[in-house]
């Protein structure tokens, strides 16, 4: 297993931060990596990794590993605890996210939901 680097209640692994740094790299404007969740899918919540352009006062910044990860506060309960990692199979590379509040999720994977 990687080594999960930890920063209050969200935690990267190695190839997650070295994954979002390129990110942040090819964009140098962007303020940070927006992680929550959005209501979607057969069973409630999916995640969402994205480069985020600004931090609004509804955000949290925590800087993990020097990576500055954004949560808006509606998805911090949601995603507290999480441990993103990045993945490669075969072709396929992904963020996959280890959640201890994720009670089920959908057969194919792409939602979530929390009791």
């Amino acid at each position: 297993m990687q080594e999960v680097l930890t920063f209050m209640t969200i935690s990267i692994t190695a190839s997650a931060s070295q994954r979002m740094r390129q990110f942040l790299a090819q964009t140098p404007a962007a303020a940070g990596v927006r992680f929550g969740v959005k209501r979607t899918g057969c069973s409630g919540f999916a995640y969402v990794v994205d480069l985020a352009d600004t931090v609004s006062s509804d955000d949290q910044t925590f800087q993990i590993d020097g990576v500055p990860v954004i949560v808006d506060t509606k998805s911090l309960a949601l995603v507290d605890g999480t441990v993103i990692d990045f993945q490669r199979q075969g072709l396929n590379a992904s963020f996959v996210f280890h959640n201890p509040n994720a009670t089920g999720e959908c057969g194919c994977g792409e939602s979530f939901t929390v009791g």
